[in-house]
């Protein structure tokens, strides 16, 4: 792993936690943008800095928002698999994915964050005491929506942004 790599993961891993930290949460819904990091450099870089980069974000994030509990590493877990699950597209082609499969692997990524978060917040709620049926079902469409059109954003923005980072990180 060469410095430049290095110094980059660490820069994202830092966007990541400061993405989380600023979301808008409204109960079970939560608008953020902490993915955004995650799938770059998974992107760029693989499935190892892709998780690295869902695993340092997050639990900064966690811990700076809510401390430690039960739950921390349920909560960390959507953004590592997201780091792997990107990784592993890029690394399939080559670390020189199309645009179609950047947009693709952003929607897919962005969907499977919310399906895993919706079985953390399942379960943090179960722990906790504080489950209702109208928590998990109740925001659930709006959930999907949002996931969904960030996953459009990503998709649209993120080629672009790979683009000038390879072109930074040949100078």
């Amino acid at each position: 792993m060469n410095a430049k790599k290095l110094a980059l993961d660490a820069v994202f891993a830092a966007v990541c936690a400061a993405l989380g930290y600023l979301a808008l949460d409204f109960l079970a819904v939560k608008v953020t943008f902490e993915s955004l990091p995650v799938l770059t450099g998974a992107l760029l870089f693989g499935p190892m800095h892709g998780m690295a980069i869902g695993a340092v974000g997050t639990f900064l994030y966690q811990l700076l928002r809510y401390g430690l509990s039960y739950t921390t590493v349920l909560w960390m877990l959507p953004y590592v698999l997201c780091g792997l699950v990107a990784g592993l597209w890029s690394r399939a082609a080559r670390y020189n994915p199309s645009r179609r499969h950047v947009f693709a692997c952003a929607l897919v990524c962005e969907l499977m964050i919310t399906a895993l978060n919706t079985g953390v917040i399942y379960t943090d709620s179960v722990i906790y005491g504080y489950y209702t049926p109208q928590l998990i079902l109740g925001a659930l469409a709006l959930r999907i929506g949002i996931a969904a059109a960030k996953g459009v954003v990503f998709g649209l923005i993120l080629p672009e942004i790979l683009k000038g980072l390879r072109h930074m990180m040949k100078a």
